[in-house]
């Protein structure tokens, strides 16, 4: 009996030891130090680790910073942003030091009556000294939905055409949400040699993503056409559906999807966020990309990760330089001709 009451009582250690590891962060430099993980998390955000290119998983603190030689741009469903999710600490918290981490962020499904979610959304991701900015589109929907588009960016790193910001309008109706349509061009190389690009945030809807998706290979060839004579066009958002069911979009020429194989979703069960080009003209797109698990890398649970968004972010990196293909780039840092 004994015996059995020994064995029971190592056993319940190691099990409570198991439990404090995992919420605890124990270290014995310069004394015992203990820590919550998900503080020693929110530390982390600013120590400049490196996306996972094996996993496409971007590591937490993979921040962009002036003067780098790449871009990361980000898309993300913020699942009916309004005044009231950002009320939440906890909330406003995870979404400005996400934020800090892409040069830009599309934000889909942003749905408020007033007009000060963007500014406060801003100035919580500015708080920390960065310079973002952003430019919104009109409320746009069908059958009883309006919502708008919006890119927050970095003034220091990437300068945008407000001119040139437009919706495009869907003469035949199949789009649910009208596109928002900007031009971008990397700060930092020289005006001639900097990647210039434009953007174009879409959001399908769930019953008529088949439809949208057929639809959208129109949006794409009448962006890539619209005078501008840019050639990189990057469509990103929610397409509902993954890089393998695009319809009529996925048979474009030469269309790569960022992503493929890793679930978008909160709950980890379906890939339905993206970003599109065309890989032929787009040589810029280093081959790093993936989605940003909320879940694991700020310690939430799934039901906290929810309040902020049933998507997580999806993204991918760019070349600062026009041309500069991913090859070339590992040459100039490798010293390789």
């Amino acid at each position: 009996m004994r015996r059995f009451l020994k064995f029971a009582l190592v056993g319940a250690l190691a099990g409570f030891a198991g439990w404090f590891c995992s919420k605890y962060d124990v270290q014995f430099k310069n004394g015992l130090s203990v820590k919550p993980r998900a503080a020693v998390a929110a530390q982390s955000l600013n120590s400049g680790d490196l996306a996972d290119s094996e996993t496409g998983v971007l590591a937490v603190g993979a921040a962009p910073r002036g003067g780098r030689d790449t871009l990361r741009i980000a898309a993300y469903n913020l699942q009916s942003l309004g005044a009231a999710k950002l009320s939440s600490p906890r909330v406003t918290e995870v979404l400005s030091n996400l934020i800090s981490r892409f040069d830009i962020m599309a934000i889909e499904d942003i749905r408020s009556r007033g007009d000060d979610v963007l500014p406060r959304l801003t100035a919580a991701a500015n708080a920390a000294g960065r310079h973002y900015d952003f430019v919104v589109g009109p409320r746009v929907g069908r059958n009883g939905q309006s919502e708008q588009f919006a890119y927050l960016f970095d003034r220091d790193t990437v300068e945008v055409d407000r001119a040139g910001v437009y919706t495009l309008a869907d003469p035949d109706r199949v789009l649910n949400r009208d596109p928002l349509v900007a031009w971008f061009r990397a700060k930092g190389p020289n005006p001639k040699q900097a990647f210039t690009f434009t953007l174009v945030a879409v959001h399908c809807d769930t019953n008529t993503s088949v439809q949208e998706n057929d639809s959208l290979a129109n949006v794409f060839r009448a962006v890539r056409d619209d005078g501008r004579r840019e050639d990189d066009v990057i469509m990103l958002g929610d397409f509902n559906a993954d890089s393998k069911h695009l319809g009529l979009l996925g048979r474009l020429p030469h269309l790569e999807a960022a992503v493929s194989g890793m679930p978008s979703t909160t709950r980890r069960d379906r890939l339905v966020d993206n970003l599109l080009f065309n890989a032929s003209a787009t040589v810029e797109f280093t081959g790093r990309a993936g989605v940003v698990d909320m879940v694991r890398e700020y310690n939430l649970s799934t039901e906290q990760a929810l309040e902020i968004s049933d998507h997580f972010p999806v993204w991918a990196e760019f070349s600062s330089y026009e041309g500069r293909t991913h090859d070339s780039q590992l040459a100039a840092l490798t010293g390789r001709r």
